[in-house]
C-alpha cells in the first residue's frame, strides 16, 4: 500500500511540475527581447519602414494604455485557416477590430484578464488571447507604426510572411 501512494505521489508530482513548466510564461530578458526584435523586423529596402515598425512581444503590454499608433496584427480565428493581416489605430480601449469568417478579433481589457487582444467566435466565447498564444498558432506577430505619420501598407502571405506592399 505505502508503494502505491508512493507511486501516486510521485506521478502527482511529476503531472504538476510538467503542467508548471507549461504554463509558465517566461518572459524574455532586455537582450533577449532586442534580438527577437531584430529577428522579426521586415525585410525591405525602405529606411523609415525599417526604422520606425517595430514588432511587439506580449510581454510588453502594449495596450495597457491608450496611444493612438497603428498597429498590424496578423492571426487567425482557426488553425486551419490563412494568416490574415489588419491595421487598427489604438485609439479606443475597447474595439472589436477585425471578423474573419465566425471569428472576430479584439482588443479589450478585461476584468482579471487584463488589456489585450483576443479571440471570440460568434458565440461570444473568447478562444484565445495575444500573450497566451504561446505556439502562435493563432497570432502570428503584432507590429507598431512608431510614427504619425502614414503608415504602411503590409500584406502576408500564404505561409505567413509578412511584407511591405
Amino acid at each position: 500500500m505505502k508503494k502505491i501512494l508512493s507511486l501516486l505521489g510521485t506521478i502527482t508530482l511529476i503531472g504538476t511540475s510538467t503542467t508548471s513548466l507549461v504554463a509558465c510564461n517566461t518572459q524574455c530578458n532586455e537582450d533577449e527581447l532586442e534580438q527577437l526584435k531584430i529577428e522579426n523586423k521586415i525585410n525591405t529596402t525602405n529606411q523609415e519602414i525599417k526604422d520606425n515598425l517595430e514588432w511587439i512581444a506580449p510581454q510588453e503590454k502594449p495596450f495597457i494604455t491608450v496611444d493612438n499608433k497603428w498597429y498590424f496584427v496578423v492571426w487567425r480565428g482557426d488553425k486551419n485557416d490563412d494568416w490574415k493581416i489588419i491595421k487598427f489605430n489604438n485609439n479606443e480601449v475597447n474595439i472589436i477590430i477585425d471578423n474573419f469568417k465566425n471569428y472576430e478579433l479584439e482588443k479589450y481589457d478585461l476584468p482579471l484578464l487584463g488589456n489585450d487582444l483576443y479571440i471570440k467566435n460568434k458565440s461570444g466565447i473568447r478562444c484565445e488571447s495575444w500573450k497566451d498564444d504561446k505556439k502562435n498558432n493563432y497570432f502570428k506577430a503584432v507590429y507598431r507604426w512608431n510614427l504619425d505619420t502614414q503608415e504602411p501598407n503590409l500584406i502576408v502571405n500564404k505561409d505567413g510572411v509578412i511584407q511591405v506592399s
